[in-house]
């Protein structure tokens, strides 16, 4: 068999390329090109051949920010088949949520350290899902033993691990939430019947809402079927003065007995088994929410909310909602008729990272889509059909090498992007969460240099981008010449897998706003 694919290639062609390339780390794939790629497991064998087949979707997004970082019950194979002991989290748990999140991060940086990837770039016009179908029907068994579910998930390279963790300088509570999703995870690999699985009225309880203050809210709901009363889970991503997400979800049981959308969000009766009733959880977002705006991305949250205090008798709550539609179409009118302004479209136009159909994920997407419009984020759309996501993207010259990690928020560079430093992480900086900011400390406006504590901030504050689920507002430390609020370093670390050798880039991307990534030792 010669199958041939465009001028050049044939699926024999890949197959060979694939085998015969040297690994590399998942944060190198190319950001600007597409085609077929394998996933390399921590032992250096090829396990997983995909293909990046939509036109918006390069390797770099398709393997760093999707299969690294994807949920782990879908088609994101390294969050998939790592999904194990200390490592271990289950998706859309609340009674979890918090321990999981550990390991979700620990899990992430380790694939980052020790999984790698191969590529074939292609033009956008040969047929790679084509392709795809004939690589992978001529791939020996082992190569494709991901694609075949021939593979069972990785018992915990214990040692390996333990290495990440050293690297993160993790502390005690973070030692004993992973501690605790260990046991978690063997007791559902022995099939012991565990709160995480089977819960409880306890565990599915209502979480209490977090203390304000709040500028404003993002809300979403899921619902069973097509009665938009039909709520069975809803979020709330409470967005403070700060910018900072706090983020708030709770399964509601809806009472029905038709389920039409379980296959979307995967929740159906025994998820919601003891979760609050819609009449339970209403006085409790109607005294929350009330002050505040609180946006929805489209007219259907508010019409599902009104429609469920319908159905229990009671009023609808009297919040001032707004569309975070709306705004984005105001920020970004160059999207109507490039892909439009829903969720799914702005999540691959501003690069956001989030669980589609998860209420609490997609709340937190619209909270982040309202505060990149507020600090005027802008997207360029190429002309013409089937651009790529580098076209997408505002051209701007790349630091060469970058490590991205895991980047939650990572927004479009500004092409007036200025490297204004660079500085070596120590092993102190990695326990105690510090970024040394003292070599080009004179970069930085004088206006935002304040004194050695909170009492003496500086009058002017600046953004800083970091990948995380907000932008942090802070000033300088002028006497110990930090950034002042230091409370997001330590994710920063986790999610970029840095270690001390490492370096932060810092980078002023605008008047008063600047962006650290990380850049391997």
């Amino acid at each position: 068999m010669n199958m041939r694919f465009g001028a050049d290639l044939s699926a024999e062609d890949v197959l060979s390329r694939l085998l015969g390339a040297g690994p590399e780390r998942t944060s190198l794939a190319p950001k600007d090109s597409r085609g077929i790629y394998g996933l390399v497991d921590h032992h250096g064998a090829l396990r997983y051949v995909g293909s990046t087949a939509s036109t918006t979707q390069t390797f770099y997004e398709r393997i760093h920010q999707r299969h690294r970082t994807g949920s782990e019950d879908s088609s994101h194979y390294f969050s998939r088949m790592y999904n194990t002991g200390r490592m271990w989290r289950m998706r859309n748990d609340p009674a979890t949520r918090a321990d999981g999140d550990i390991a979700k991060a620990l899990r992430n940086a380790f694939i980052a350290e020790y999984c790698r990837a191969v590529w074939v770039p292609l033009p956008d016009g040969a047929d790679i899902a084509g392709l795809e179908r004939a690589v992978i029907e001529l791939a020996p068994a082992g190569a494709v033993a991901w694609n075949r579910r021939a593979s069972e998930v990785y018992a915990e390279p214990q040692d390996l691990v333990d290495r990440i963790i050293t690297r993160l300088g993790l502390g005690a509570s973070e030692l004993a939430a992973l501690g605790r999703q260990k046991q978690r995870y063997e007791a559902a690999s022995a099939g012991i019947a565990r709160p995480t699985t089977t819960p409880s009225t306890h565990d599915r309880a209502m979480p209490p809402f977090p203390d304000g203050p709040f500028r404003f809210f993002a809300l979403d709901v899921e619902t069973a079927n097509h009665d938009r009363g039909s709520i069975c889970q809803i979020g709330v991503a409470c967005v403070r003065p700060d910018n900072r997400i706090v983020p708030w979800v709770t399964y509601v049981d809806p009472q029905v007995d038709r389920w039409a959308f379980t296959y979307l969000h995967k929740i159906g009766p025994e998820t919601v088994r003891g979760a609050p009733t819609f009449r339970e959880v209403l006085p409790v977002l109607a005294d929350a929410l009330r002050g505040p705006v609180v946006y929805q991305h489209s007219g259907f949250d508010r019409s599902a909310i009104e429609a469920a205090c319908q159905t229990c008798g009671r009023p609808a709550p009297e919040w001032e909602w707004k569309d975070s539609v709306q705004v984005a179409r105001r920020a970004w009118p160059e999207l109507r008729g490039n892909g439009g302004h829903g969720l799914a479209s702005l999540k691959a136009r501003l690069n956001l990272s989030f669980q589609h159909h998860d209420a609490g994920e997609d709340a937190r997407a619209a909270a982040q889509v309202v505060l990149l419009a507020e600090a005027g984020r802008r997207i360029v759309v190429a002309s013409g059909h089937g651009d790529s996501a580098s076209d997408v993207l505002e051209n701007f010259e790349e630091t060469p090498n970058l490590s991205a990690g895991t980047s939650t928020v990572a927004t479009n560079r500004s092409p007036t992007a200025k490297l204004i430093g660079r500085t070596t992480l120590t092993a102190g900086n990695i326990r105690n969460n510090h970024i040394y900011l003292r070599d080009f400390f004179d970069a930085f406006p004088k206006e935002v240099v304040g004194g050695s504590n909170a009492a003496a901030t500086a009058p002017q504050t600046i953004t800083v981008e970091w990948g995380g689920d907000s932008v942090v507002v802070t000033d300088l430390d002028g006497e110990k010449k930090f950034f002042r609020k230091r409370g997001w370093v330590r994710e920063f670390f986790a999610r970029t897998g840095a270690i001390p050798g490492d370096a932060v880039l810092v980078e002023m991307i605008g008047p008063y706003a600047y962006r650290v990534t990380v850049q391997r030792g």
